[in-house]
């Protein structure tokens, strides 16, 4: 089969460049997120409901609206009370608490290999992790990865996303920001739902296998695939970024 050629890589996050148990990683979030909200004086039953309801709202929401706006509006709704400086106050756990949650990661040195091998043949980057969380959150898991959140030219996060994967509103509006056709885009991921979904919009992929998620029994030897040392290795045999159309 003749190789594709590339415009833009899109790449998860969590469990491809960034080594991560998500189980692991999402108890202990929430675990002290709802620690931290008790701490600032809010009630721990409600602002549990009101933070499960949230996410669950954005992770269905069909309308055009930013994630952030669905989170927020749904939050106050289970919440049930009016009060704006709860945004400000809960948001400031990820510059104090939420860095912590990263202590003993181990980064996987061939992301930061596999980037700069494509940075330095041309290629545009697109961090197109779950949109769920805000920007500052993001940038501390690519350090807990040894990657530069500057090496990407766009990261998907809740206040400028609408959708989450596997919805393809998700991946159309990344690639209409990208400006390419979509067989000139190589997404990288490790859920076979929430990451592969984006081939039916004729994206080709690659999935990385070192924390593997497949829960729809995909037939991974028809993708390409292997661990992120071998991604690294692939990406070391590409040619030079084809140029973006103008």
């Amino acid at each position: 089969m003749e190789q594709r050629r590339y415009e833009v890589i899109f790449f998860d996050l969590d469990g491809t460049l960034l080594p991560m148990d998500m189980d692991e990683f999402l108890g202990k979030y929430f675990k002290l997120l709802n620690e931290y909200a008790v701490s600032i004086g809010l009630d721990a039953q409600r602002f549990s409901q009101a933070l499960a309801g949230g996410v669950r709202a954005m992770a269905v929401d069909t309308t055009d609206r930013l994630n952030e706006e669905v989170f927020w509006t749904t939050f106050h709704e289970l919440y049930g009370e009016d009060d704006p400086g709860i945004d400000a106050r809960i948001s400031e756990f990820y510059g104090t608490v939420f860095p912590h949650i990263g202590d003993g990661f181990t980064p996987n040195p061939a992301a930061a290999r596999a980037i700069s091998t494509l940075q330095a043949k041309g290629y545009r980057l697109f961090l197109t992790t779950m949109p769920m969380f805000p920007r500052l959150a993001v940038e501390w898991r690519c350090q807990w990865a040894d990657v530069d959140p500057a090496a990407f030219e766009r990261i998907t996060t809740y206040d400028n996303s609408f959708a989450c994967k596997p919805d393809l509103r998700y991946f159309r509006q990344n690639l209409e920001l990208a400006g390419c056709a979509p067989e000139k885009v190589l997404m990288v991921g490790n859920n076979t739902l929430e990451d592969l979904a984006s081939m039916e919009l004729g994206f080709d992929a690659y999935l990385v296998t070192d924390w593997l998620l497949d829960p729809v029994g995909f037939p991974i030897e028809t993708v390409k695939h292997g661990n992120l040392a071998d991604f690294a290795d692939f990406v070391e045999q590409l040619p030079p970024a084809l140029e973006t159309e103008a």
